[in-house]
Order: structure tokens, then sequence, then C-alpha cells
């Protein structure tokens, strides 16, 4: 499943409200938070993307219906999610950058979120999030053929997706785990 929001809805109310967050970062952060925190609110995420922004004008854009989308679809069992980026018809050099600016928003999220110790972690969760780690240095395109360097971005994205998912559903029983609401919102 597709994000119903368009990346560039996202772009320009980040550029509307004067964040100098990626939008792939953007998501990648509210993603995250939500694997650790089930009390993440909307507004929380605001705060993180747009601090100098009136949350309540901003939660008119794009972003409340990706919050719902976001939430909703990594709850689902389904494997749906889908991390926010450009589209095919961006060039390939910039939808890598911004797979890369979306982990480095993921693993900002999930370390912002401050609810898990190393110990607490399995090793499939840090596995999943040493390689988020590694995709977020991606770059260097050009160095293949177009069509292989397509592919290989396509596995990037994919693997991106389903570990995600992965973190999500072994995180179930440490967000059950969490009080009620410790969001300030």
């Amino acid at each position: 499943m597709h994000p119903t929001v368009a990346f560039a809805d996202v772009e320009r109310a980040l550029d509307t409200g004067t964040s100098a967050v990626h939008p792939a970062e953007a998501h990648g952060c509210l993603c995250g938070a939500l694997c650790l925190r089930p009390d993440y609110s909307l507004a929380d995420w605001l705060d993180e993307i747009l601090p100098d922004a009136d949350t309540a004008a901003a939660a008119d854009g794009p972003f409340a219906p990706l919050f719902a989308e976001t939430a909703g679809v990594l709850a689902r069992p389904g494997m749906e999610f889908e991390p926010l980026l450009p589209g095919d018809e961006t060039d390939l050099a910039s939808r890598v950058a911004a797979l890369a600016a979306w982990c480095q928003g993921f693993l900002y999220g999930f370390g912002s979120a401050g609810t898990a110790s190393q110990a607490a972690l399995s090793e499939s969760v840090g596995e999943v999030l040493a390689d988020l780690a590694q995709v977020s240095h991606a770059g260097a395109v050009g160095s293949e053929s177009p069509e292989v360097e397509e592919d290989a971005y396509v596995e990037l994205v994919e693997f991106v997706r389903a570990g995600v998912q992965i973190v999500y559903e072994e995180l179930a029983a440490l967000r059950a785990s969490q009080p009620a609401s410790r969001s300030g919102h």
C-alpha cells in the first residue's frame, strides 16, 4: 500500500512551515517513534518536524492524514507499510538521498522515543537498526548500469519496508508495557 499523502504535498507543507527537515526524514522520524511509543501523537511529531510552527495550523495540512495512515498501516498485520519517498519520476540520485534521509529520520525517531534500552532489543531488531544506519549513508549513484542501480534501489526500499514492519511487530510487547500516556499534548 502506497501512502495516500503525496511526497510533494509533505515537502510543500514543510517548506511553508519553514522546516529544514526533509520530507522522507520527517516520515522516518514518525515511524521510528511509533515503533516504541504507543502514545506518540500528531502534536509530538509536529513539534519534532515543525518546531517553530503553529501546531494546530500545521495539523490542517497533509500531516494529520499521513500520521493516521502510517500508525494504522504499521499496526495492521498485512505488511502493507511503505516509507514516504519520491516517486519513480524523480531521478535516482534524489530517490537514494531521500531513502538515506528516511533511514536517518527513523533512527532519530527511534532513539528520541527514549523507551528502549540496548538490553531490551532483540538481536533481529538490533540487526535491522544497524542495517538502517548503513542505508542512511547511501549514495554514489552512477557506478553501475541504470538498470542495475534501479534494481538495487528497489531492493533497498523493500528491505527498509520489511525491516521497519519487523521492528514494529517485535516491539509490540514493549509498546504494550508502556504507561497509558507520556505525551504533554
